[in-house]
Formats: structure tokens, sequence, C-alpha cells
């Protein structure tokens, strides 16, 4: 028995069942990304760690969340965009449309790339987006090449949560998140940036506020004398030398310095 030919849609030159294009379906298979029996419904222990990120931000709380995130698959929403357009009659026609990703865009600029956790979800925030499963690293690594600064999941929901920067590289790169203050390349980066001081003794690394925003805090310890001018100087310099490395860069979301006397 041979397979009936469709009525309507595309054809190849031979007459075959085709693609938009002209190429036939024939001998073409549809990947499988993992996500075959996925129903569309959200991680129980994700929910609750999303939850917990946000009554109570800390180093452990956000470590445990970038465990199950990374772990976890997630719905990106696209969106049908206009790519060609007739306007030779009274109304303008939609003849071609592709699909893409879609980025928020906050009042300072910055740009977000949203991620659900449930077709749920999704549709609270926009139910004619078309879901895209993906693991967290696509995901990252997507928002990264839409210029994206940050992840924000279930954007509609009470539990909505920015992962921030050092969170998206962490994803992207596949790689374990650690709060920069516990990060042995972030602690190895700022030694070397601070030997290069005479004038200060002896340094520390902490966590900085608010809690849940990602601040390091580098605590100086001066040798004493110093004018105000010659304090900012040291610590510019500093911070620059950390900047310089891209690595360093990514892994820290915002950076402070405190000062106090030498012992």
């Amino acid at each position: 028995m041979t397979a009936p030919t469709p009525t309507g849609g595309h054809q190849d030159e031979h007459g075959r069942p085709a693609d938009s294009a002209g190429q036939a379906w024939e001998g073409k298979s549809i990947p499988s990304h993992g996500f075959s029996g996925d129903e569309g419904g959200a991680d129980a222990n994700l929910l609750m760690a999303l939850a917990a990120a946000q009554e109570a931000p800390g180093d452990d709380t956000e470590v445990s969340l970038l465990q199950l995130v990374a772990g976890a698959r997630w719905l990106v929403p696209v969106v049908a965009v206009a790519a060609e357009v007739d306007e030779s009659g009274p109304h303008a026609v939609d003849t071609r449309s592709d699909m893409a990703a879609v980025t928020l865009t906050a009042p300072d600029g910055s740009r977000a790339l949203p991620m659900f956790t449930s077709l749920e979800s999704l549709a609270a925030w926009d139910s004619s987006a078309r879901p895209v499963p993906v693991r967290a690293a696509a995901a990252a690594q997507a928002a990264i090449s839409e210029e994206c600064q940050v992840l924000v999941v279930d954007v509609a929901s009470p539990h909505a949560t920015v992962l921030r920067p050092s969170m998206l590289w962490a994803l992207a790169q596949e790689r374990a998140w650690e709060p920069s203050h516990r990060d042995a390349h972030v602690q190895a980066a700022v030694r070397a940036a601070v030997e290069a001081e005479p004038q200060v003794s002896t340094h520390r690394v902490e966590a900085g506020e608010p809690a849940g925003a990602g601040v390091l805090r580098v605590v100086l310890a001066l040798e004493p004398g110093l004018d105000a001018d010659q304090v900012g100087a040291v610590a510019t310099r500093i911070g620059e030398r950390i900047a310089t490395d891209g690595e360093t860069r990514a892994r820290i979301d915002a950076l402070t310095f405190a000062l106090e006397a030498a012992r």
C-alpha cells in the first residue's frame, strides 16, 4: 500500500510531499531533544527553590537553585515575525514569517531573555507565544547571542526570578555557579590585582549588600598616611586589573570596595 498524496501543500519536482522550499519530506527526520515525554508541567523542586530564593536570598539558597536550573527543561517563547509583506492590495499581507526569540528591554536599556518552567506559566504571560523546550545551557547561549544580560524566570508569576549575569554565563559555559566571594577563580584574580599595590597590607573578599544582588566587596587594609585621592587611585587600579580579565568579569555581578586600618 502506498501513502496517499496530500491534496494540498507543497510538492517537489517529482511530485513528492515537500516543505515550502520544495525539499522533499522523504528521508527527513525530526531530531529528538530528550523531551518526548514532557507534558509541559513545572518541576516541583524547582518551584520550591525559586520561592526560597525569593523569600530568603543567600549563598546556599542560590547555589541550590542554580543546580536545579542547570538540570531543568525550560520553555523559551518564540513569536512569528513578518519577513515578507505584500502591500499590492488594499491591505498589507504577510507572505512569509519567521519565528524569533522574545527579548525584554528594561528602561535602562538592559535586555533579558524570558524562560518558563511550564506551559501554564508561559500562557499566563503570553498565550500566543510558541514554547520551545530547551536545556538551560541552550537558553543561556541564546540569551548571550541576543545580547541579553540576564535571564528572567516565569516573568508573570509571584516567584519571578532574575538570573544575574554571572549565573547566565555559568549556565552558558555549563559550569557550576558559585557566589563571587566563594569563587576560587575570582579570589585568585583579586589577589593578583591587590599584590601589585604596596600600600595594601592585607585584603579579603566577602558578600556585599544587599543580599541576593551578587555584590562582591573587596576589603582593603591600607598603610597609614594615604590621602583620599591616593586611596581612590589604589581602588581604581585594583578594579581595572580585575575588569581586564573577561573570565573574572563574567563571574562578578557588581564590585565594591571597603577600607579598614592596617594592623
